[in-house]
């Protein structure tokens, strides 16, 4: 009997999901190891960050940082070569930093196969460089594809740009109520820019779309919990954008600082008015 059983499912030995418990736990193993490695090469790469705005971009001293981070990140995909984000901080050391052996041909292609593999940050990255890099006639709807892809994962730096995007109506129809509605996803996400915007739009009288009040209509402001049917929620446009530059200041933007203290001026003069 155990033999027929064996016979009839062998086949599903190596199927990804409903394989034995010993490949299951050496792919875990793989995994895990190859996240160790990028969490090296990242470090490595945080710490050449910190210095790197107050030393020479050809500094021989950051070179050892350099080399160790790409070595980790090479070393993480020969353990696992479906490790997108090794590929993706691989390719972006190809392009910004002055590491041995920089190719920005050899980037591009990481770039590429992390974001055809779904890896959302590479998919922005790839957006990005494709609209500022290349001067290619395809090259505007090539960019606006992938970050199409990074908003499907709601990418917060994604969401700003297309944000902006749609605002300016670059290269697409200008349509501000999709603008508002990336802007306050990507505001949602703690991104300073989006946040600046989404509140400026606030303060300029822009209607907020319907799929934004909706939600925050049904809900209290203050518990979370859903409101009695039929009772309509309105806000203090300038509350909400006094919100939304509190988040911007919160992450360290200075013009979300100045915002905030423009709106408290404000308050005090109509204050004294009424007086």
């Amino acid at each position: 009997m155990l033999w027929l059983l064996a016979s009839r499912f062998g086949h599903l030995r190596n199927h990804p999901v409903l394989g034995f418990p010993g490949r299951q736990r050496c792919i875990h193993s793989r995994n895990k190891k190859a996240m160790e490695l990028v969490a090296k090469g990242w470090s490595a790469l945080q710490e050449v960050d910190r210095v790197i705005d107050y030393a020479d971009r050809n500094d021989p001293r950051l070179i050892p940082l350099l080399r160790s981070a790409k070595e980790n990140f090479e070393l993480a995909l020969e353990v696992d070569n479906m490790n997108t984000h090794a590929r993706y901080w691989l390719g972006r050391m190809h392009f910004k930093y002055h590491v041995p052996g920089a190719c920005k041909a050899i980037g591009a292609a990481l770039l590429v196969e992390a974001a055809n593999m779904g890896d959302a940050d590479a998919q922005y990255e790839l957006g990005c460089r494709l609209r500022v890099e290349n001067d290619y006639v395809q090259s505007d709807q090539q960019a606006f594809y992938y970050l199409e892809k990074a908003v499907d994962q709601l990418h917060p730096g994604a969401l700003y740009l297309l944000g902006a995007v749609y605002l300016t109506g670059d290269c697409v129809k200008r349509d501000v109520a999709s603008a508002t509605w990336c802007f306050h996803r990507a505001s949602e996400k703690g991104h300073a820019g989006a946040a600046i915007a989404y509140g400026s739009l606030l303060l300029k009288g822009v209607e907020v779309p319907e799929v934004i009040t909706k939600f925050n209509s049904s809900r209290s402001p203050s518990t979370g919990k859903a409101r009695k049917k039929g009772l309509m929620f309105r806000q203090d446009p300038v509350k909400l954008a006094k919100e939304q530059f509190q988040i911007a200041a919160q992450a360290g933007c200075d013009l979300g600082l100045k915002w905030l203290k423009r709106l408290a001026d404000n308050e005090k003069q109509e204050v004294k008015a009424i007086q």
